[in-house]
């Protein structure tokens, strides 16, 4: 019986210490964005909404006017993808940033197999 507790305990335990490392970070908030192309830099702005794991929002800039987003935090790491325009059209661009401080990203975006850039992002107060 005490076997049987202590597997469970240890069970219990394991499995809360993976809830919470999946979820370190809320980023929740808005954050101005530099992405660092060959064309120059542009300068998009990224809301965010983070429920658990889970991130939704909006993305805008100059060049791409404004999309959706959704992705996923796991550990000190943040992934998006942003979705086509409203029409379908356009490419979709996947996102992964370290989360280097509650308050700072930096990464790398893939413009759907097409190149990509580096990134950094600053959370805006």
């Amino acid at each position: 019986m005490s076997r049987r507790i202590l597997v469970t305990a240890l069970l219990v335990a394991a499995f809360a210490a993976t809830a919470s490392a999946a979820i370190l970070h809320d980023l929740t908030g808005r954050w101005q964005l530099a992405v660092v192309t060959d064309n120059g830099t542009g300068y998009p702005i990224l809301e965010l909404k983070q429920e658990g794991d889970m991130v939704t929002g909006s993305y805008t800039s100059n060049a791409m006017g404004a999309r959706t987003i959704s992705g996923r935090v796991y550990g000190d790491t943040l992934s998006f993808t942003l979705s086509p325009s409203g029409a379908g059209e356009g490419m979709v661009l996947t996102y992964t940033a370290r989360i280097v401080t509650p308050d700072s990203l930096n990464g790398y975006v893939d413009f759907a197999g097409q190149g990509g850039a580096r990134f950094t992002g600053a959370r805006q107060r």
